[in-house]
């Protein structure tokens, strides 16, 4: 594999530094590093970021791959940043086996752009009716250790509980889609002032809250973890703080357009902007803010989720719920929580990279960029700006709720164990990328 020397960057905690790459790891860090076989990279006034890790993907392959595919969608990844993801388990057919799993991460293999982990789902075919084969998945080459039925709450009380304790013997963990059917029948968007304005179905906090209380406690009895999938409420920050307060193993994300978009924009009828959860209220955008600085939400998750243009361009109640965010998340941390003083960077670090790794048993994060560590590195140009525009969209989705939107900062290069998968802001070729991840295995298994 070949050397490159990143020049003058500057890490999250302030110091700027040399950072020499070889064969795949981090070999140096200091100052004025030379290799004579190392292509240089001018880092300077770049901030050098571990590769960022996202819980929670929509790569919708298989079954689904007019709307994306783990190449496509791996792509969008590196574009934000990202070195490995998580594909959430609704394709068809679901990813409630062996064989499905170990697909998905064959295929994120050959495309090389990042690490794809498969997430189990919890019941066959998402039907919440029988559990999936857990322990099948988790012994396959996939090595699956999430497992979630996303797009769907595991809403029979009985049935979660038995998910918590299986998962609970190999170290594993349940992603809860926190939403009780029964009060969000026929939901258009979030109950409060402005649905009932105009005059759509409410979508009620406490159908979030109710489940994440029931839970914890599910989680507490049986000594299992449980992750919170998409937060989106105050009283849902609330209900996780006392939790950990008493010693729950629970973790939870926030998604970054539930740190910006509030339910008023549900007002133009523009379905980019219906989303499950819903968009709340500018209360619930500030609590979240809050819950994320404070520790009591520990990561942010994309949510990526990808639609023909068709799904969307349609009348609201018509429109599927999703938005794609894996080019944009950065910037909308950065927007919300870093120019805000909220997050510093090494913060940023925390909940967009070691700690997600951390949850979904990711190897090769732990410490960030460090000597001996595997050179997944993302360098951000904090200064920079942009308004997003299709192009900047590198997935097949564009139901983006940020087009026309000013945004600050600009991924400018990612590597991925070494090799790099964008120069310059432009993704490199996929045969170049494959080539180089087949090398990657060969060297570091």
């Amino acid at each position: 594999m070949t050397s490159c020397v990143l020049r003058a960057a500057t890490l999250d905690d302030g110091s700027r530094v040399d950072i020499l790459i070889r064969d795949g790891v981090v070999a140096e860090m200091g100052s004025g590093l030379t290799d004579a076989a190392a292509t240089v990279v001018d880092a300077d006034g770049l901030v050098a970021l571990p590769g960022l890790v996202d819980l929670h993907t929509h790569l919708r392959e298989p079954g689904f791959e007019q709307s994306e595919t783990v190449l496509s969608g791996s792509r969008a990844a590196a574009a934000g940043g990202f070195t490995a993801v998580h594909a959430m388990a609704n394709t068809a057919p679901v990813a409630d086996t062996a064989g499905v799993v170990e697909q998905v991460r064959s295929l994120g293999d050959a495309a090389g752009y990042v690490t794809v982990r498969p997430v189990g789902a919890v019941t066959v075919g998402l039907l919440g009716r029988e559990l999936a084969e857990i322990g099948a998945m988790a012994e396959s080459r996939a090595r699956v250790s999430v497992f979630s039925d996303d797009g769907k709450c595991v809403s029979d009380a009985l049935l979660m509980r038995r998910a918590l304790e299986y998962v609970s013997t190999f170290g594993g963990v349940v992603a809860q889609h926190a939403q009780e059917p029964r009060l969000t029948e026929g939901a258009q968007m979030n109950e409060g002032v402005v649905s009932g304005e105009l005059g759509l179905a409410g979508w009620p906090a406490v159908a979030e809250e109710a489940i994440i209380a029931r839970d914890v406690l599910l989680a507490h009895h049986v000594g299992a973890r449980l992750h919170v999938c998409h937060v989106s409420t105050a009283g849902s920050v609330e209900v996780v703080r006392w939790a950990k307060a008493r010693g729950i193993r629970v973790t939870a994300e926030v998604t970054p357009h539930h740190l910006l978009l509030t339910d008023e924009l549900v007002r133009s009828y523009d379905a980019r902007f219906k989303v499950n959860p819903p968009l709340r209220r500018a209360e619930d955008v500030e609590a979240l803010r809050a819950g994320l600085a404070d520790g009591t939400i520990d990561i942010v998750a994309t949510d990526h989720a990808p639609h023909p243009t068709e799904s969307k361009e349609c009348e609201w109640g018509a429109a599927s719920m999703g938005m794609v965010g894996l080019e944009t998340a950065l910037s909308v941390v950065q927007s919300t929580m870093v120019d805000t003083g909220l997050l510093s960077w090494s913060d940023v670090s925390r909940v967009l990279s070691r700690v997600p790794a951390e949850i979904g048993r990711v190897a090769g994060y732990a410490d960030g960029i460090a000597v001996g560590a595997l050179a997944n590195i993302a360098l951000v140009d904090p200064v920079a700006s942009r308004t997003l525009g299709l192009d900047d969209l590198r997935g097949k989705g564009t139901n983006s709720p940020f087009l026309g939107t000013e945004l600050p900062g600009r991924v400018v290069h990612t590597f991925r164990s070494g090799y790099p998968t964008v120069v310059d802001g432009a993704l490199v070729d996929a045969e170049t990328v494959a080539s180089a991840a087949r090398a990657a295995r060969s060297t570091n298994g």
